[in-house]
């Protein structure tokens, strides 16, 4: 029987898919599709991991091991949904909640003591992040905005602030000392081992990262941001957010560089409030209340503190927020400043927001104001002050004309900065960092000081390959111009621009428009065509594709969660994707106050589509491509009838968009002529909805208003969720009828 995977994931996707995957199933049934889930929860990760601490009934399987064994086969099609990247703090939240529940879960060792303490922590460390997606990702990223999102957005644009030409909204980074600055590129000649060793000054040797295989003609990176000039940029950037009379506001990916980011977010948190960390820093380590956590980690721990020091860390916070820099609010009403929470603000999803909103972000009073923007690694800083000054000089952009920036992102087997985790590592003292080959020959080098952030990356030749065939293939199908963002003058880029080159001969180029341009010089190019309506596909290393696939699609639609997303694996599988879930949490919070739920489920109908026709070719099943080709229609209604969640209890919100996706879908299968059996069975189930259509509507729009228990937010209970999710008797006995007809 052919099979489609459908991931179980986290907060909002999640919920949503109770509502959504017994449409799914009914409807797969009909062509002899199985539909399997698979629990990549962060709490069902989290349990996968710990099965020798709990009982028997409580263990399961290693669900994402499994998946990441299926991408690499010709049979995988698996449809993905967003899932949380824990930061430290959602990670100790989960065990929590769990342990609450009853599994009895070791608590996170911050300082282990022992050799179980280390095991322990190793093991909640490969949970932290991006632990998912590096596994799953066994191919290159092919993002795009399909014709009727597009259309959508443009018969019904989303709002965008407009912009002064007096902002002072601006970008500040580093213009030395960084990642960037610092990097250091080899192309391996043969396949070797190769080690990361630290020689302390007095000659000590620490091996950093035991010896592993690299492979011939794989790209290996090495660098390291400077702790001593870090700080320096950062405290110059409070004084200046001050005099400019502008928001402070710093922009990381603790979630998924979840090594690197929640240090260099400490140091943000040390720069706003200096006297705290000069007065209080020991008594704040010794409790283990570490500024990579956040502001809301401090104040929560301060109870294990004698008086005195609580409320003198007290009495410092509050006068670094009163004297200095206003700083940039994620909730003004609760007090929740851009520092309480590393992983509240992730720097894809808030510049953009930020960009469209004016250049503002919040306040603590609660209204809009400039920002200095702080990002300090300057590798993709640019791109964002790019936009800033091309919207200062020439206003917003229009979503009713603006052209559209598909992507395709080199992120096969943990490509570039995203594959860093494990071979990124804190200085603990002056000395040299060496990567070694077997031969004991040193590749890459470094002079290190004391709180130095030094990482390596890793690339492989295959994706690489890969990423040059699907551009060129991308180019041709759109007849797009395609631009391969790489800068000449950072090491990493060089060696690229060298391979993407030499993997352009082996392809027909002609007639095709195919440039390499530094990421600042690409934007300002992209940004011409795009105001003047025109096209242009970016072509970008894995941490840039992260970056631009939420840029553009939230200018040009409002939202990341809209685009289609597809991964086809280098192994003949297919990986499908369904969008962004950086505004996942909020909705959990309506839904738990209201029983309302404004997330956007889109992407999965886009993402499930997709995933029909691949299966189809696959497995040369025809009704799975009568299925996929119906569904293509039907999102395209259920757009023009804007049927997508509104924001507002008493209003349509997701259950109520999932049915009316299931009746366009049912009507359109009803009027297909490939198989006369679906459309004669279709026929009776489309009726049946449309006769029931105010029912169902007044099941669904009944149940708001009220709060709803969930019985957890990490792992929610089953039956709970299924009764909040799935509140329509009519819409699920419907459901019913049409797998007792054809399932």
């Amino acid at each position: 029987m052919a099979k489609i995977i459908y991931t179980h994931t986290d907060e909002a996707p999640m919920l949503a898919t109770y509502s959504f995957l017994p449409v799914v199933e009914a409807f797969a049934s009909t062509a002899g599709v199985e539909i399997e889930t698979r629990d990549i929860s962060l709490a069902g990760r989290i349990i996968a991991l710990f099965g020798d601490f709990l009982t028997e009934d409580q263990r399961q399987s290693d669900a994402l091991a499994e998946l990441g064994a299926l991408a690499q086969t010709p049979e995988a099609n698996i449809i993905k949904l967003p899932n949380i990247s824990a930061s430290m703090p959602q990670l100790k939240a989960a065990i929590a909640e769990l342990q609450s529940q009853g599994y009895a879960l070791p608590d996170y060792p911050n300082n282990p003591s022992s050799d179980e303490e280390t095991d322990i922590r190793s093991r909640y460390d490969r949970i932290k992040g991006s632990a998912v997606n590096p596994v799953l990702r066994e191919g290159n990223s092919d993002r795009r905005a399909p014709l009727s999102v597009k259309n959508y957005a443009r018969k019904y644009p989303h709002s965008m602030g407009a912009w002064s030409a007096e902002s002072k909204t601006n970008v500040a980074t580093m213009d030395g000392g960084d990642f960037r600055a610092n990097e250091k590129s080899v192309v391996m000649e043969a396949d070797d081992q190769i080690e990361i060793r630290f020689t302390a000054e007095d000659g000590t040797v620490k091996v950093l990262k035991k010896a592993f295989g690299v492979l011939k003609g794989e790209v290996i990176d090495g660098t390291f941001m400077s702790a001593a000039q870090l700080d320096t940029f950062l405290a110059e950037q409070v004084a200046r957010a001050k005099e400019e009379g502008v928001l402070f506001s710093a922009h990381l990916k603790a979630t998924m560089m979840k090594v690197s980011d929640p240090i260099i977010f400490g140091h943000v948190v040390k720069a706003f409030f200096p006297d705290l960390f000069a007065t209080y820093g020991e008594d704040l380590e010794a409790a283990g209340l570490s500024p990579n956590n956040g502001l809301a980690a401090i104040l929560g721990g301060l109870d294990d503190l004698s008086e005195t020091v609580r409320d003198g860390v007290k009495a410092d916070i509050e006068d670094g927020l009163a004297n200095g820099p206003g700083i940039a609010m994620v909730d003004s009403t609760q007090g929740i400043t851009n520092l309480h929470v590393p992983s509240d603000v992730i720097v894809d999803a808030s510049m953009p927001a930020m960009i469209r909103t004016s250049g503002h972000m919040w306040g603590a009073d609660d209204g809009e104001h400039d920002t200095l923007a702080v990002l300090p690694d300057s590798s993709y800083a640019g791109v964002y002050q790019t936009v800033v000054e091309d919207c200062r000089a020439n206003g917003a952009y229009d979503p009713t004309t603006m052209g559209t920036v598909p992507n395709v992102g080199l992120m096969a087997q943990a490509a570039e900065e995203y594959g860093s985790h494990d071979k990124t590592f804190e200085i603990t003292g002056a000395g040299t960092v060496q990567v070694v080959n077997s031969a004991g020959r040193v590749i890459i080098e470094h002079q290190v000081e004391q709180g130095d952030i030094w990482r390596a990356c890793q690339t492989k030749d295959l994706p690489i390959r890969d990423w040059v065939k699907l551009a060129v293939t991308r180019a041709r199908a759109s007849e797009t111009p395609a631009i391969f963002w790489l800068d000449e003058t950072r090491a990493h880029d060089r060696n690229l621009i060298a391979k993407v080159n030499d993997y352009l001969a082996d392809h027909d180029t002609e007639g095709l428009t195919l440039k390499i341009m530094a990421p600042i010089e690409a934007t300002a190019y992209t940004l011409e065509r795009l105001r003047r309506g025109e096209d242009t596909i970016s072509v970008s290393g894995n941490v840039l594709r992260d970056y631009l696939t939420d840029l553009f699609p939230i200018l040009e639609l409002g939202t990341s969660a809209k685009m289609l997303s597809v991964v086809p694996l280098i192994n003949g599988g297919g990986l499908f994707e369904t969008g962004a879930g950086g505004s996942a949490p909020k909705h959990v919070v309506q839904l738990l106050q209201e029983n309302h739920l404004r997330w956007d489920s889109l992407g999965e109908f886009l993402a499930l589509a997709e995933s029909f026709a691949h299966l189809s070719t696959s497995t040369s099943n025809a009704r799975a491509q009568v299925l996929a080709d119906t569904l293509d229609a039907a999102t395209g209604t259920f757009l023009l009838q804007d049927k997508s969640p509104k924001r507002k209890v008493g209003e349509l919100d997701n259950r109520g968009s999932h049915f009316y996706l299931a009746m366009y879908w049912a009507q359109e299968l009803a009027r297909q002529e490939e198989d006369a059996e679906l459309a004669a069975a279709f026929a009776e189930i489309a009726k049946d909805f449309a006769t029931h259509e105010d029912d169902i509507n007044a099941e669904l729009l009944g149940v708001q208003g009220s709060p709803v228990e969930l019985g957890g937010y990490y792992r929610p209970s089953d039956e709970k969720a299924q009764t909040a999710m799935r509140p329509s008797a009519t819409l699920n006995r419907v459901l019913e009828s049409l797998v007792s007809k054809l399932g």
